[in-house]
Parts: structure tokens; C-alpha cells; sequence
């Protein structure tokens, strides 16, 4: 276990079942935080990430909830609440979709299904945590993408969402500041994956591009993004929020 810098604080992390979600919730969990491990469709993955965090000595539990609706974004926070005792000090706004298209295959189904997720959500999420955090603040952290500036083609609607993402970071770290809530973005680049892999973006010329771009000359791994988002947990960041903080091993 590594050191204990959220002992006694909780965490809800949603879209948690796998990938990067996965690997934040493992690893606000070594640091000692109760993470609250949410899926939308996953179970088996949510439970086996609880059993993973449990078998290492930590404390989580999973709990269902869709945050494209509202309805469930209401009971996921109910049964976190409920579970936590009426607080919390960590939300990681995690849960995400994309699907990349061209101009010409844009539909508004598209459209509403990755806003829905990746920007309402996010708000209603957030909007429903900040009750439950205390009169001393906490953490919000909004996992974005490097696709907020960077221009891929066939991005257009994705790209859309994740600097929407950005900007709703810097919006609420001004209202929240002054109930002491902090709000980052972490933008990750290509990370490796399950989802990556059934995209087909681990093998492709795509990834080889990426790398080439890359000062580092590599893609990610989920542990890279979840140590920075225990950092932005914790006390050690107490003096950063609106920032929004690119790990893509130098891809500009």
C-alpha cells in the first residue's frame, strides 16, 4: 500500500468498471480513501475492481448508475451518500463514451449520446456531490482528453464534448471556490486500454502516428493518469483548481 494521503476521505468515481476509471478508483483506494466504484452497464467489472481494492486492504463498493440519466445519477448519489454516511470529498467525473465520424456521418443521435454522457452528465453529477461535501471542501476532478485543443479528424463531436469539459472546470473552480471544492481537468492522451484495444487504435497506424508525435515515444498507461488524479485528491494540490493539466508524455 502506498502512503495513506486520503486516510479517512471518499471517493465516487464513476465510468470505474474498467480502463482508467478502474485504475483511479484502485489507486484513491491504495492511497486510502472509500471508494464509491460506479458502472453503467459493467457489473462484473465493478465488482471485480471492489474485490481487487478489498484483497490489496482497502475499502469500495459498486454502485449502478447511467449518467446520461438523471434519474440515476439521483440514486447513485443516494446510495453513495447512504453508504458514506452523508459525505464526500473526492468526485471523479470519469464516465465517458466517444465515437469519431466524419462531417458528412455526424447525426444528431451522435451527437446527444456523447454530450449527454461526457458533458450533462458530468454537470449532473457534479451538481448532485457538491451537497454532500463538507464545510471543508474537496476535490472534483474532471477526466478530460488533449483532444480539447488537438485537431483529429473525425473528432469533431467527441473533441466538442472534452473542451466543453475544460471549460466547465474553469466555470465551476470559480463558483465552488469559495465552498472550498477545487475542480481540475486531467487530459490524457492515447492511454492503452480495453476500450482503446476494441477500438482497434492499439494496433493500428493511428497509435504509430501518435507515438511518432510523441516526445516520449509512447502511448499511455491508466496508472499514469491515476497517480496525477491522486496528487488532485489530496492535500498535496490544496492550492490548485480551474487548471487543466495535460498528461500525454509531451504531444503538442
Amino acid at each position: 500500500m502506498s502512503t495513506q494521503k486520503l486516510a479517512g476521505k471518499t471517493a465516487l468515481v464513476t465510468g470505474a468498471s474498467k480502463g482508467i476509471g478502474a485504475s483511479i478508483a484502485k489507486h484513491l483506494a491504495a492511497a486510502g480513501a472509500s471508494v464509491a466504484v460506479n458502472y453503467a452497464s459493467s457489473k462484473a467489472g465493478a465488482d471485480k475492481v471492489v474485490a481487487e481494492i478489498i484483497a490489496a486492504g482497502g475499502k469500495a463498493f459498486a454502485v449502478a448508475g447511467d449518467v446520461s440519466k438523471p434519474e440515476d445519477i439521483t440514486r447513485l448519489l443516494a446510495d453513495t451518500k447512504a453508504a458514506f454516511g452523508g459525505r464526500l470529498d473526492i468526485l471523479v467525473n470519469n464516465a465517458g463514451v466517444y465515437e469519431f465520424a466524419p462531417l458528412e456521418a455526424v447525426t444528431p443521435e451522435l451527437f446527444h449520446r456523447q454530450f449527454n454522457i461526457n458533458v450533462l452528465g458530468l454537470l449532473l453529477t457534479t451538481q448532485a456531490a457538491v451537497p454532500l461535501f463538507p464545510a471543508t471542501g474537496g476535490s472534483v476532478i474532471n477526466i478530460s482528453s488533449i483532444v480539447a485543443k488537438n485537431a483529429i479528424p473525425g473528432s469533431s463531436v467527441y473533441s466538442a464534448t472534452k473542451a466543453a469539459v475544460d471549460s466547465i472546470t474553469r466555470v465551476l473552480s470559480v463558483e465552488l471556490g469559495a465552498k472550498k471544492i477545487r475542480v481540475n481537468s486531467v487530459n490524457p492522451g492515447m492511454i492503452e486500454t480495453e476500450g482503446a484495444h476494441t477500438a482497434g487504435f492499439i494496433e493500428s497506424d493511428f497509435r504509430k502516428k501518435i507515438e511518432a508525435d510523441t516526445p516520449l515515444g509512447r502511448i499511455g498507461q491508466p496508472d499514469e493518469i491515476a497517480t496525477p488524479v491522486v496528487f488532485l485528491a489530496s492535500d498535496d494540490s490544496r492550492w490548485i483548481t480551474g487548471e487543466t493539466i495535460v498528461i500525454a508524455g509531451g504531444i503538442r
